[in-house]
């Protein structure tokens, strides 16, 4: 097999570590061959917290996915999230050197927009082109080869804490897997989930994880917002297992296989045998007392996703509504309460299949990680050129791997 064609996404997550090797035929699509699937221990809030369980749980993951696709690869784009991601829109303005745009005009007014103060802990990791001017003529996409005097742009950027992005990128790297492209997990799970019309007509994507819920606004085909929220589908989990007084792994298979947001569609009389802590009698507890415990969770969680959607002042142009997607949305009447709280169409997105995708990864827990693999092969069509002006981060994962370097090798 020609390596060359091997695509990989690592997705990192607060429960779960999961690793897609793909291939890219030669009609340039993608064939999953290997799939390593793994819990994930030693985050928290999608932040490193123990690095050695964190290297642990990213090489099983990583092997397992070798041995099902029955080859090796060293690098990989890693997905990457947690509360110290802060996000801004910018803009930059540069004259037009000669008769028409050029990539070197683009080049030029991208680094324009991103000459803004930042504090010294911090690192730009996207800057996402959201639309360009030509002579105050908005809406360019794409503005090679059009003539004009002055070249504007609008951009989504993404920063992250310096130390966090390299204790993820350590942990990475330190199992044999260069991390190529680190990139922002809500952007992934967009790509995995949304058409382009959804993007078009505006649409937030709303991504529950373990420990964090992501959001990213889309409007006009363009990313205008994104935020990480530090509740994710751990939050139910553990509010179900302090109420009830059972062990963590219990209140989580409560909470899958019976649990709901919504009271009233719970049996009345319904109960379920549950298993307290170690040495205790089984008792029964009411569904509905299941419900009201989740429900009041979702309620928050709706709540702080309303108010992003608010403060992005995009609200009043998404007309696509709400797409819940991540583990943590497959909680039954989730979409159904959402509705109601956000006064918008709300949905569960899956991901969109592709070849070589099983019926288990068409599930919304795996939707970053396929999102990672969309991104990875656009990535690797793109011209070399053209590449260096829209990935937005390259030289800050270039001094991350060199700092690296030096720390593997006094290790070794």
């Amino acid at each position: 097999m020609n390596r060359k064609k091997l695509i990989v996404g690592l997705d990192v997550g607060t429960t779960k570590v999961c690793t897609l090797a793909a291939r890219q035929t030669d009609e340039n699509t993608l064939e999953i061959l290997g799939i390593g699937n793994h819990p994930s221990y030693g985050l928290r809030k999608g932040s490193v917290v123990n690095i050695e369980k964190t290297i642990a749980s990213i090489k099983k993951s990583v092997e397992d996915a070798r041995l099902m696709a029955g080859t090796d690869f060293d690098s990989a784009t890693v997905g990457i999230a947690g509360g110290h991601i802060y996000s801004f829109n910018s803009s930059g303005v540069v004259p037009i050197k000669g008769e028409e745009v050029t990539l070197e005009d683009i080049h030029k007014v991208i680094e324009a927009a991103k000459a803004v103060v930042l504090p010294s802990d911090r690192e730009i990791l996207h800057v996402i082109p959201q639309e360009f001017k030509v002579d105050n003529i908005p809406g360019i996409k794409d503005p090679i080869g059009m003539c004009g005097t002055r070249l504007e742009v609008n951009v989504h950027v993404v920063t992250g804490q310096i130390s966090l992005i390299q204790n993820l990128i350590k942990c990475v790297e330190m199992t044999g897997i260069t991390a190529d492209q680190i990139t922002l997990q809500p952007i992934a799970s967009s790509e995995a989930v949304l058409t382009l019309e959804e993007k078009e007509l505006g649409v937030v994507l709303v991504d529950i994880g373990g420990g964090t819920t992501d959001v990213a606004i889309w409007r006009e085909g363009s990313l205008v917002h994104s935020q990480i929220i530090p509740i994710g589908g751990n939050h139910f989990t553990n509010d179900l297992a302090l109420a009830l007084k059972i062990p963590f792994n219990e209140a989580e298979k409560l909470k899958i296989n019976f649990g709901s947001v919504l009271k009233d569609e719970q049996n009345k009389d319904s109960k379920v045998k549950i298993q307290g802590l170690p040495g205790t009698t089984p008792r029964e507890v009411e569904l509905k007392m299941v419900s009201e415990i989740l429900g009041a969770r979702a309620e928050e969680l709706f709540k702080l996703i309303k108010k992003v959607a608010e403060e992005s002042r995009a609200l009043n142009k998404i007309t696509g509504g709400f797409v819940l997607t991540g583990g943590g949305s497959m909680i039954k009447g989730l979409p159904a309460l959402g509705e109601f709280l956000l006064d918008f169409p709300t949905k569960v997105g899956y991901p969109i299949p592709f070849g070589g995708i099983t019926k288990n990864m068409q599930n919304p827990k795996y939707s970053t990680v396929m999102g990672l693999l969309k991104l990875a092969q656009r990535r690797a069509e793109r011209t070399p050129e053209r590449h260096k002006f829209f990935r937005g981060h390259g030289h800050f994962i270039g001094k991350i791997k060199e700092s690296l370097k030096s720390v593997i090798k006094e290790i070794f």
